[in-house]
């Protein structure tokens, strides 16, 4: 049997209820419950429905919502609901056979129409509640992006960012109150309104190379006291855990983070764990350099500190410490099924154990050598680098 849903989310426009069409007005107009910012309930004529603006923090909303199900509840909100917007949340607590949404041209239609550039030519990203530095993960020359503000401030933010990262060149637009009476289109990275939109033609600086999203950047791309996974050793390192969007990575003794901050890069998520203070520090500036703000960091020692009690890893890279008392055993036991473990030794130690539990779980083991020429006086010579020693294993 079919379930009238009872929560309805309207997208609407700057232009208010004029905007809306005559099916999307009757909702509003039907409404027991209105739901939705100061700024849009504005936009509704007082009448007799209950009005509810959104609470902050926004999840405590949540309760108020459930406490009015089974009557007319009309949320309110910014354009295409589903697109960054409200519905994006409100699917996540309510059943679908609940909800319905009712789309609404939204900043990122409307700034692609003002522009003629091909919505499906561009890459729509937000800055609204999010950090600016996760938007250097996609800058690439050529690249058209349109960024949602958090506020005024954003448009000058993201071009900060741009320059840090070798982008100085990129032509912005900002565009402002898109399909309202106070619309304006700016070039340049300032703003006169909070609700706005950053368009952003890349263009890199002359001499500048830019970073890839392969495997493997270059070990200078990272701030690090030598404790480093090399580039090349890094790269086949990151192919043998096989990162996957949204998989959940822990790096243990993470040292400067450039394998989870690489296995981010890919568009996963990612734990790193790692005794040093110092080392912690400079692991999160790596991140936020890197475009991956979101890298969480742990600052302790494995086993112990590894977070057992919370979601389980698709995938752990041990980097420092395999030699440490069940260490493997524990991690190997934390994955999900069918998760990768990968560890990495350059000691005798560090080699024993990993043959040691390649024994008693089976899996691959290789050795990687890598030699570089480097300069002796007047000439060049081959200087080989530590061999790695590497198991990969499966969790049956």
């Amino acid at each position: 049997m079919s379930v009238t849903p009872w929560l309805t989310i309207v997208g609407i426009g700057e232009d208010g209820l004029a905007g809306l069409s005559a099916a999307a007005r009757a909702l509003v107009e039907g409404a027991e419950v209105l739901v939705g910012g100061a700024r849009h309930l504005a936009m509704v004529p007082q009448d007799t429905a209950e009005r509810l603006v959104w609470a902050r923090p926004f999840a405590d909303s949540r309760p108020e919502l459930e406490a009015r199900r089974g009557r007319r509840v009309v949320v309110l909100a910014s354009g295409d609901p589903l697109w960054f917007g409200a519905a994006a949340t409100l699917s996540r607590w309510f059943a679908a056979d609940e909800m319905s949404v009712v789309p609404h041209p939204g900043a990122f239609s409307l700034a692609a129409a003002r522009l003629l550039w091909p919505v499906q030519d561009c890459l729509c990203l937000t800055a609204h509640g999010r950090p600016v530095e996760a938007l250097a993960l996609h800058f690439a020359p050529g690249r058209r992006l349109l960024i949602l503000s958090e506020d005024a401030a954003t448009p000058a933010k993201v071009a900060e960012l741009l320059s840090r990262h070798g982008y100085g060149p990129s032509v912005l637009t900002v565009l402002e109150n898109l399909g309202g009476p106070q619309e304006r289109v700016v070039s340049g990275p300032q703003a006169g309104s909070d609700l706005n939109v950053v368009a952003v033609e890349c263009a890199v600086a002359a001499g500048f190379r830019p970073l890839a999203r392969g495997y493997g950047l270059s070990d200078d791309a990272f701030l690090h006291d030598g404790q480093l996974t090399k580039r090349e050793i890094r790269a086949v390192t990151l192919a043998a855990l096989a990162p996957l969007p949204g998989e959940l990575l822990w790096d243990v003794g993470a040292g400067c983070g450039s394998v989870a901050i690489e296995w981010m890069r890919a568009g996963g998520r990612a734990i790193a764990i790692e005794p040093r203070a110092e080392r912690c520090e400079r692991i999160a500036r790596n991140a936020a350099a890197l475009g991956v703000p979101g890298l969480e960091v742990i600052a302790a020692t494995a086993p112990a500190g590894l977070p057992l009690g919370c979601a389980a890893p698709d995938a752990i890279f041990v980097g420092g410490g395999v030699s440490e008392p069940g260490l493997l055993d524990i991690c190997r036991a934390a994955l999900i099924p069918g998760g990768r473990l990968v560890a990495n030794a350059v000691t005798s130690e560090g080699e024993a154990a990993l043959i040691a539990f390649h024994a008693g779980h089976g899996g691959e083991m290789t050795r990687l050598a890598i030699t570089r020429l480097a300069p002796v006086g007047g000439f060049h010579t081959w200087h080989p680098a530590m061999p790695v020693t590497q198991y990969v294993g499966w969790k049956r």
